[in-house]
């Protein structure tokens, strides 16, 4: 199985993350996760030690930026350059994302640097329009104040069609 961190990040919001409004629900209560139970069950379901560790230290380092307060400031107006590690990392598809992203209110720039942050985390050469828009989606959720945003992204990364032209 050629599973990868991204794969793994998919798995944990569908199946924990994307619950938690569900949870009261089933009467499950939703509690903290053992690590441990949870790296099992993600080797039960397929993953790899390595790609469960990648991903596990990728949300870390999300929760670790979020509480640290570090980012841009949220003004309107400029143009984001992208460097060339960048370029090569998200391509040019992924930078249009980006920009059709921010542009209609989806992404402001912090979230945006955050994107751009954990989209160089991952350890891949190049990180696919999909897969950043997972990316984005999981950034968002850990956004107070992003609901609207997330509820949006969540749509477009659900939807069939591209929701954005070239």
């Amino acid at each position: 199985m050629s599973e990868t961190m991204v794969d793994v990040l998919i798995y944990l919001f569908e199946n924990y993350m994307a619950g938690d409004e569900n949870a009261g629900e089933s009467g499950e209560e939703s509690g903290p996760i053992d690590q441990h139970e949870l790296e099992q069950e993600l080797s039960q379901a397929g993953f790899g030690t390595m790609e469960i560790a990648q991903a596990l230290h990728w949300l870390d380092e999300l929760a670790s930026r979020m509480s640290s307060g570090d980012g841009v400031p949220a003004s309107g107006g400029s143009i984001r350059v992208y460097t060339e590690p960048e370029q090569r990392k998200l391509d040019v598809e992924g930078c249009g994302l980006l920009m059709f992203l921010e542009q209609n209110g989806i992404l402001d720039p912090v979230s945006r640097e955050l994107v751009i942050d954990r989209a160089l985390a991952i350890r891949q050469a190049l990180v696919s329009v999909e897969e950043l828009k997972w990316i984005v989606l999981l950034v968002l959720m850990n956004r107070p104040g992003q609901e609207q945003a997330f509820f949006q992204m969540e749509d477009m990364v659900y939807e069939e069609a591209p929701a954005y032209l070239h």
